[in-house]
């Protein structure tokens, strides 16, 4: 079996580990060309997509889009009308699937969930002192427990980056199992997304590194960012992460998602994300299941684009709704 284990190491550490097992272990994972990672991203944008498999991704960008607004002037109605639109981005075609979540601040939780009731569209919430991650841990905790409590499906936590970065490998792995001991446990538990900050790692070894790190803690999701620093989201990294998943699911035998979160506005870029998710991890994280974009603009344009298919005309862009 093919394995990101590098040698002299049987097996990936356990959430238990102490820093210098998991700096040993993390330190001793194989480094990242960085010029080679983002030559390849750029020969798969080259790629196009044409015609009904067009239709097909424009249609599944939908269904994986987290439908987010995470922003201090959130109002009760206007996270009730974003959830509307997530259940029906087009009220003119019932044949557009909805998003694959709601993303709001955990406060606004209740609100989501009286629209998004009995459907199939989830409920998401940064947590854990999101953006920037710097609060108590039983304040963290409390956070993430309030969310759940009020009817959250997934939580978007956020590590601490100062740990990380200092080498305190075991603090941020601690929060992380902690995080996903607060999520509940059982089928119904809700599922936890990590987020990097990958902008604030600086060096694609540090976005594997922290990826890996976040699997063992428990994530179903590596998340690349907040969208609240730049860069965000770049297909270098969500290549990077998108093998280190694939890496783990080898060694584990265990399965996580990824998500891109952070300026992808166009349906050109997300479809080249849906080239990169197939040509590295292939047609198994190509679900909702496995693999989301966090987004708010990007859906309007993706509606757009689906109608010019359908109608053989460009709307303006009063044709959506402006979130």
């Amino acid at each position: 079996m093919t394995t990101l284990l590098p040698p002299g190491l049987e097996s990936v550490p356990e959430p238990t580990a102490t820093d210098a097992q998991l700096r040993r272990f993390l330190h001793g994972l194989p480094g990242v060309d960085q010029v080679g990672a983002e030559a390849r991203v750029a020969q798969l944008a080259t790629r196009s997509i044409k015609n009904e498999s067009k239709d097909w991704a424009l249609d599944l960008i939908i269904r994986m889009i987290d439908l987010t607004t995470l922003e201090g002037a959130d109002t009760p109605g206007k996270v009730t009308s974003l959830a509307r639109k997530g259940l029906r981005p087009d009220p003119d075609d019932p044949t557009c699937p909805p998003v694959a979540a709601i993303c709001v601040y955990p406060d606004m939780v209740a609100d989501v969930v009286r629209i998004t009731a009995g459907s199939a569209v989830k409920v998401a919430a940064v947590a854990t002192a999101f953006p920037a991650g710097r609060a108590a841990m039983d304040v963290k905790l409390a956070d993430t427990r309030q969310a759940v409590a009020d009817g959250a499906h997934e939580i978007d936590m956020v590590i601490d980056r100062g740990a990380f970065l200092s080498g305190r490998y075991g603090k941020v792995l601690e929060e992380v199992v902690a995080v996903r001991e607060a999520c509940g446990s059982g089928p119904d538990r809700a599922h936890l997304k990590v987020i990097l900050e990958t902008g604030e790692l600086a060096t694609l070894d540090n976005v594997r590194r922290a990826s890996v790190l976040a699997m063992i803690g428990g994530a179903d999701f590596i998340k690349t960012s907040t969208g609240k620093v730049a860069p965000a989201s770049t297909r270098p990294v969500t290549m990077v992460m998108l093998q280190s998943v694939v890496d783990f699911r080898a060694a584990t035998g265990t399965q996580v998602g990824v998500k891109s979160a952070g300026g992808i506005r166009s349906s050109k870029d997300a479809i080249r994300y849906l080239v990169l998710v197939n040509e590295t991890a292939g047609p198994d994280w190509l679900t909702p299941d496995w693999f989301r974009y966090g987004a708010s603009s990007l859906l309007n344009d993706v509606l757009l684009q689906r109608r010019r298919r359908t109608s053989g005309v460009y709307e303006g862009h009063d044709y959506v709704t402006l979130d």
